[in-house]
């Protein structure tokens, strides 16, 4: 059955070549498999009729049985109405046509019985249904069509063109004609039987024409079971294959280096979540597969020691480490942080960043080569073609999201061998999208704050509160504190967040004037050189007061800045929100982070702020993050559309997603190449899938 499905959907019945090129521009659809899994987003329920007596003034959609007793034309400003007074047992009602009205007269007979159905309007004292979708009763009763009617996806420019939900539902009709319902089952027997599924056909056929919502429920269940199903196989799959094929260096010893900075140079005790993640990379390293891990864990949670003790092991065992950052900023921040770390154990790191002089790159070139560098941190310059390791044994990433998958390849291809890889990154992943975006990934989470770090008060104000707000401000500089002011950036409006943050620097510098305050400014039109001037002003303490677009987003440290106030807090997402909060709360001391808001707040608006002030739990952040944004947002613009799922919703079928990656766990562990019997059905629809990339080819 798979090839008829491949078939393009020109050859349809009732599509032809003008209707089959606008579904391919607008819908995406190429063959009947595609058409087969454009599913309908709403259903419109007529399995029920109404009396005229018990319509409610809801402006929903009802159907009733009755008849028309009367015609009378009503003259209006432009041109005349016509008005059928409908009748049942119980009361009457009016039918309105603002046209197509010669038809109607011709072809409505009075005193017939029909169906109607469509929206009703309330107006002078009694219900009236314009245009009414009207059949006779009889005819109503004959036909075939499901009595839950389905609502396809559509576009304005499909509408227009005639191709209405109606004539979907029609070509729809005419596929599974022309299949005859016949499609090839892509689940196994045992499974069927034990999740008490109901079979692929009958799960389309009932997902396009319900009968009952009983159907309709196990149709999509079904359904989705089977697209998150063959997600999870795919990325299980991946990670083995990627086990057993892609060996590792095996960093068989825990040597001088790693030892004398455990025993001797570790500035604070490791916490229970950060040894437990330094054995799970340990026992990676100490395997003969490539480590594929994502270190996770919330700002200030101690990512960057467990980095740099996995480097350590990888120069124990004679090998380089590289960490690549987003930023110039944050990868000079990594690299002063390393260098006070390891000043003690005499290792070679170097930086190589855009900025970095050409005398100097050539010098870092050489020493990588000739394997006298040790460890290299930078941006994407480490990248580029001419650089060039000896023998890279560890890539680490940081803030992989920024990073799209070619270029996390790129670092691969530096070596004869593949380095381990670990990728961290300090905005929390909910495990929802943990399991499916990153399923074929090993992951390990931080979840404790080093001792002594206070909890981060957080509040929200509105603009009116500002006077008290310029206080608090005072009182903290006072004691020493520093603050930071950020303002939104949201790129399609440069022009106006521009003049919002130089309006606001302009009345926090009539507030703070000098010469007893001293105010940094940083945004992103400024020279690369002029930022850093200003920023290492702030970092030294020789300002008190940080005024910011939001690049000062990632990885700042100023332990002495103890405040964050977020201007116009309302138009930042969640994980912003939470990632510029924690910019504070370094130190020892008590910080605060203060949400700025005008009095306008949209609902998403108010449980983002709600949220922030309730909670600094990252995971609880961004499980409400994807809530309110979907999936296709949180992976930021390069993986935007990661998840093109077709019938599942991965927020609201949790469950189902849990189910399904359980089942795909559990069948490869007892078979790992579905060569049973049993799984030869897998293994079909498996390879189906790779062959005509439907569906699942999305993964990252």
């Amino acid at each position: 059955m798979s090839t008829k499905l491949q078939t393009p959907i020109d050859y349809l019945k009732g599509v032809g070549p003008n209707r089959a090129d606008l579904l391919r521009k607008e819908l995406g659809i190429h063959t009947y498999q595609d058409l087969i899994n454009l599913f309908p987003n709403r259903y419109i329920d007529k399995t029920q009729y109404y009396k005229i007596n018990q319509l409610q003034r809801n402006n929903a959609d009802v159907q009733i049985i009755g008849k028309i007793i009367a015609f009378k034309e009503v003259a209006q400003k432009r041109g005349k109405r016509l008005v059928g007074t409908f009748q049942d047992d119980t009361g009457t009602m009016e039918l309105v046509w603002f046209r197509g009205q010669k038809w109607i007269r011709e072809n409505l007979k009075r005193n017939k019985a029909y169906v109607i159905f469509g929206k009703t309007n309330w107006f002078s004292g009694k219900f009236s249904m314009p245009h009414p979708e009207i059949e006779g009763l009889e005819e109503h009763k004959a036909n075939l069509s499901s009595a839950m009617q389905p609502v396809y996806p559509s576009t304005e420019k499909l509408s227009n063109s005639g191709i209405s939900n109606r004539v979907i539902n029609k070509i729809m009709q005419q596929l599974f004609l022309e299949t005859g319902k016949k499609f090839t089952e892509t689940l196994p027997e045992n499974l069927l039987t034990e999740l008490k599924l109901i079979p692929k056909n009958e799960a389309l056929f009932n997902v396009h024409f319900p009968m009952s919502q009983e159907l309709l429920s196990k149709a999509q269940f079904r359904l989705k079971f089977e697209e998150l199903f063959y997600i999870q196989l795919q990325l299980i799959i991946k990670n083995l294959i990627h086990k057993s094929k892609i060996k590792g260096f095996p960093f068989e010893k825990v040597d001088t280096y790693f030892n004398t900075f455990f025993k001797e140079h570790l500035p604070f005790d490791l916490t229970g979540a950060q040894k437990r993640v330094l054995k799970e990379i340990r026992a990676d390293l100490g395997s003969n597969a490539q480590m594929n891990r994502l270190l996770q864990g919330d700002v200030g949670s101690g990512k960057t020691i467990v980095a740099l003790m996995s480097m350590l092991i990888a120069l124990d065992n004679g090998f380089q480490a590289c960490l690549m950052a987003p930023t110039e900023i944050l990868s000079v921040q990594h690299y002063n942080g390393l260098i006070e770390l390891c000043k003690e154990l005499n290792i070679n790191i170097k930086k190589l960043t855009g900025s970095t002089k050409t005398s100097e790159r050539k010098k870092i070139h050489e020493s990588l080569e000739n394997g006298e560098l040790q460890i290299l941190v930078g941006t994407h310059a480490l990248l580029e073609d001419k650089v060039k390791f000896k023998n890279l044994g560890l890539a680490i990433i940081d803030e992989q999201h920024r990073f799209g998958v070619a270029q996390r390849s790129k670092l691969w291809k530096k070596n004869m061998s593949p380095p381990h890889i670990l990728v961290m990154t300090a905005t929390p992943i909910p495990r929802t999208l943990a399991m499916s975006v990153y399923g074929d990934l090993d992951i390990s989470t931080i979840d404790e704050l080093p001792p002594g770090r206070q909890s981060i008060k957080t509040v929200h104000r509105y603009d009116k509160n500002r006077l008290n707000v310029f206080k608090f401000i005072r009182d903290e500089i006072t004691k020493g504190r520093q603050v930071y002011i950020v303002y939104p950036l949201i790129q399609e409006n440069e022009k106006m967040d521009y003049k919002d943050l130089m309006d606001g620097y302009e009345s926090i510098s009539r507030d703070f004037p000098l010469p007893d305050y001293q105010i940094s400014i940083v945004h992103g039109k400024m020279k690369p050189a002029d930022k850093e001037y200003e920023m290492q002003r702030f970092i030294k303490g020789e300002t008190q007061i940080m005024v910011a677009t939001t690049v000062i987003e990632v990885g700042v440290n100023v332990p002495n800045a103890s405040v964050m106030i977020i201007e116009s807090a309302e138009r930042f997402g969640l994980s912003q929100l939470h990632q510029l909060r924690g910019r504070v709360g370094r130190g020892a001391e008590q910080s605060y982070c203060i949400l700025m808001t005008s009095h306008k707040l949209s609902s998403d608006s108010k449980t983002r702020l709600e949220t922030m002030v309730r909670t600094s739990d990252g995971f609880e952040i961004a499980e409400v993050d994807l809530r309110l944004r979907g999936p296709g947002d949180i992976m930021g613009t390069q993986q935007s559309g990661v998840l093109n799922l077709k019938i599942a919703d991965i927020i609201k079928d949790h469950d189902i997603l849990q189910l399904a990656r359980h089942h795909a766990k559990n069948i490869l562990k007892n078979d790992a190449t579905l060569s049973s019997t049993n799984n030869k059905v897998i293994l079909e629809a498996y390879k189906a899938l790779g062959k005509y990339k439907n569906i699942w080819n999305y993964i990252s």
